[in-house]
């Protein structure tokens, strides 16, 4: 019955004309044509495409329905050369066919709106360097239209344990345009085993978008590609910049109503996201029963926050009635342990009003010689001369109750450059504040575009 229905619609001989003579088990093959007729697509679409799987480079298992309706809502010239399209790129590594085909649409799409000509793809990397690397890694390569993954997880014997955490994931710019895993692998494994490299490419060229994510199994490797390849000089005149990657997971969230509890938010902000697992919250310095009017969301992981994020941007969700202003929050950036082991200044705070610098001054000097104390809001800086000093107030000092408030206390952390850069712009439009140290985290508004 097959048979007889692909000789009515005439496609075995189409087929007769374009392919070499047919043996008849791939004939049979086409019983997916009818049904891609039946789907709704134009008959040489589904001729196309009934090629296609034929040549064995997807099967017709491979395509979900989301592919096949997306394909049905192209004219038929745009069907034909998506087709084409993707008949042409390299499907080697790629794991999801289905999600692919509509990445090269979304494309399409794209470069329609632009008016540009659909351009030939632009020349992949080389495949014998790339299927060399593999063999020799043993790692695995999964490439979409937008980024290029190699490893997550890497082989066993490269290292099984769970997936690495805060810290040993590395952010990498400046990549030239035209390079891929063959020349960044070798030179990024010398710092420590990878968990995986994650190259971003830009789908309307075919190239790289300059920048890739690459997790290594420890923070010590992590910290040791900084070390070898920030500013490295991977082609004549083009050096890599590399930093540790922050991935962020805390949102920055405004116009919150003042009287509203860290128990009202965390459950009000459950409601509308996912994933939320903390709450921080600042009260007003004379008002401990009223917040500041922002908040800041952490979430479990950063693709909760990414979406969290969006969610409440959308202006569809309304938290207590109103529409929030949501940015990214600051990322905490871990300060350097050797700098940090030399810090004298202690930051100390939920103070009370009615804690004044002297108080401060009294309850400190016991420990050792001060230099200096200063108070902001609901809380301070004291300064000691002895490293020894500052450590043995801090440990006797935090919890204790001063002017009937219990205070906390941390090592204060030295300015860190970005941060200072990013205070400096943030700051330029308001008077100087208190700028020699920082603490975590600022009660202050996030800088505005983030993330």
């Amino acid at each position: 019955h097959n048979k007889m229905a692909n000789q009515v619609n005439g496609n075995a001989v189409q087929l007769k004309e374009e392919e070499e003579p047919m043996d008849t088990s791939s004939v049979t093959h086409t019983e997916h044509y009818k049904t891609l007729i039946e789907a709704g697509l134009p008959q040489k679409v589904a001729e196309r495409l009934d090629e296609i799987f034929q040549t064995g480079l997807v099967a017709y298992v491979d395509l979900d329905e989301r592919a096949i309706d997306a394909l049905r809502e192209f004219n038929e010239e745009g069907a034909l050369s998506v087709l084409q399209q993707f008949k042409e790129s390299d499907l080697s590594h790629v794991q999801n066919k289905s999600a692919f085909l509509c990445g090269v649409m979304k494309t399409y799409r794209q470069r329609e709106k632009q008016g540009s000509k659909v351009q030939e793809s632009t020349k992949g990397p080389d495949e014998a360097k790339i299927k060399a690397l593999l063999e020799r890694t043993g790692y695995t390569l999964d490439v979409t239209t937008g980024q290029r993954k190699y490893g997550g997880p890497p082989p066993d014997t490269v290292y099984s344990g769970v997936q690495p955490g805060i810290g040993t994931e590395v952010f990498v710019g400046k990549i030239p345009r035209d390079l891929y895993e063959d020349e960044l692998v070798p030179l990024f494994e010398k710092a420590g085993p990878i968990w995986d490299l994650r190259l971003m490419m830009d789908p309307l060229s075919g190239q790289n978008r300059g920048y890739a994510f690459i997790t290594f199994c420890s923070k010590d490797a992590a910290q040791e590609a900084v070390k070898l390849c920030d500013n490295y000089e991977i082609r004549p005149g083009k050096h890599l910049g590399v930093c540790i990657s922050v991935a962020n997971n805390r949102l920055f969230v405004g116009s919150i109503p003042k009287n509203k509890t860290k128990e009202n938010i965390l459950e009000e902000f459950s409601k509308v996201t996912e994933g939320l697992v903390d709450v921080i919250l600042y009260h007003q310095p004379d008002d401990k029963k009223k917040n500041r009017g922002f908040c800041f969301l952490e979430y479990e992981d950063h693709k909760s926050a990414a979406q969290a994020r969006r969610r409440l941007m959308s202006g569809k969700v309304k938290v207590w009635g109103n529409v929030v202003t949501v940015e990214w929050a600051d990322p905490v950036e871990e300060p350097d342990p050797e700098v940090m082991a030399k810090v004298k200044v202690l930051f100390v705070r939920n103070l009370a009003t009615t804690v004044t610098e002297e108080i401060l001054e009294k309850s400190f000097s016991e420990f050792g010689k001060l230099e200096r104390v200063k108070k902001l809001k609901d809380y301070a800086f004291v300064h000691f001369e002895d490293r020894g000093a500052a450590v043995k107030a801090m440990n006797e000092m935090n919890g204790k109750e001063i002017e009937g408030e219990e205070i906390e206390i941390v090592l204060a952390k030295p300015p860190d450059k970005k941060r200072k850069e990013r205070q400096a712009a943030r700051q330029a439009s308001r008077s100087t504040a208190y700028e020699d140290y920082y603490y975590y985290p600022p009660p202050r508004m996030p800088p505005p575009i983030r993330g």
